[in-house]
This record gives structure tokens, sequence and C-alpha cells, in this order.
């Protein structure tokens, strides 16, 4: 190794790593002022491009905006995949999502959040709104709120005392059983054991699955109503 402290150190070389605009081969650094210039330009190229097209942009421009963010050309290139039949796709809710700028991906989270979120708060104000339209009438039945709640009680502890519990339950969630729960009291007609196993013909099983059938809770067709009705006295006296 020389010891020459005269001899001239070698000028540094530009990294391959840095492009030859950025470098400075007279001092041997790097331009920060050029690499932020640069940064600066790419940024607003960016953020322009990102942005949605103004009234006065071409069609062109808005055809490519449109494509780079996924949005179709009309409200009628949304494919929505229904999860419910209830929550299928709108056109005049697609109309608005598709002038407010929504991709495809987010047209179909906004039909996927009103199928998780919606439906169980429908289902939960329908079933709701049925159960007091069923006190409304029982109220009716037995002249006001104060001779229904004495009824209630002799009635549930009737029926508890002589129907299985689900035979009980089921016919408690309507007015029609609850009716016939007071006239199976009043003729004191014999319930089923406790623990004894409901016919195959009509089981209990079949009879939730019909009280759960629009005809019943929504519709309240009296014919359907009727043999649910009957399904459970036939059920009760065995």
């Amino acid at each position: 190794m020389s010891d020459n402290l005269l001899q001239a150190a070698p000028e540094p070389t530009r990294p391959s790593d840095i492009p030859e605009k950025f470098w400075d081969s007279e001092n041997g650094a790097m331009r920060v002022d050029a690499l932020l210039k640069s940064y600066r330009e790419l940024e607003r190229r960016m953020s322009h491009r990102l942005a949605p097209p103004t009234d006065a942009s071409d069609d062109e421009e808005r055809r490519r905006w449109r494509e780079m963010m996924n949005i179709p050309d009309s409200p009628e290139g949304y494919h929505v995949e229904a999860k419910h039949e209830l929550c299928g796709p709108d056109p005049a809710i697609n109309a608005r999502l598709h002038a407010a700028g929504f991709s495809c991906d987010q047209v179909q989270l906004v039909y996927d959040l009103a199928s998780e979120r919606l439906l169980p708060l429908i289902a939960e104000a329908a079933q709701q709104f049925e159960a007091d339209r069923q006190a409304e009438k029982l109220r009716e039945h037995f002249g006001g709120d104060e001779r229904f709640r004495r009824v209630a009680a002799q009635l549930s502890a009737w029926g508890r005392a002589n129907l299985p519990p689900a035979v009980f339950e089921a016919l408690a969630t309507t007015s029609e059983g609850v009716l016939a729960l007071e006239r199976m009291m009043q003729g004191n007609e014999p319930g089923l054991a406790r623990d004894a196993a409901p016919p195959a013909t009509m089981d209990e099983g079949e009879l939730r699955r019909m009280m759960r059938d629009p005809r019943y809770w929504r519709q309240r067709e009296p014919e359907f109503v009727k043999r649910v009705t009957e399904g459970f006295r036939k059920l009760v006296n065995g």
C-alpha cells in the first residue's frame, strides 16, 4: 500500500441502482433536487389519474378511468350474485351506485351486507309484528289486558302440567293455539303424557314446519291454520 498522502483520491463512481439523471458526476453525489422534483411530478400524475373525471373530461378519459376502477359503462354492467331472493339486484339502486362511481366489487359488497345484516332484522321485525298482532287478538277475545293476563297464567299452568313441553310451546305461539288450550282446559280434555311420543302421521316436527309456512304466519289462510290447529288437537288427544 502506498504511503503517498499527496496522491489524488479516486473519483466516486455512480452506483448502479441510481439513474444517471439523478447523479452529479462533478461532485460525486446524488442530485437530491432532481430526485425530489421527479417524485413530485410522479405524485401529481398518480393523484390525477386516480381522481374521477371532471365534467370537462372527454369520453376517452372517462372510459379509461372506469376501466381502471372496474366500473362498467352502465348500471346494467353490474353482475350481482344474490345471496337471497329478497336481496337481488335492483335497477334503481344500481343506477344510483353507478352514478356514485361504485366498482363491481363494491356493488357486490352492498348486496352481501344487505343479505347478512338487513334480512335478520326484517325477519325479527316481522316476527315481532305477528306476535303483537296475535296478542291483540287474544286481548280482544278475553276482554282486555287484565283478564287476558289472568287467563294466560291459568292456561300456562294447565298446559305445562298436562302437555309435553314442545307441544305446549308450539300452541302458545299463536292465538289459535292459545284458544285451543282454553277449550282443552275448559273441557278437561285428557292430555298426552309428558313423555309420550307423537303419532307418526302428523307429528310435532311436521306441525312446526307448517307453522313456519307463510300461509300460516303471514297470509293466515283459514284452511291452512285450521289444519295446524286440528293437528295439535289430535296430537294432544292421541
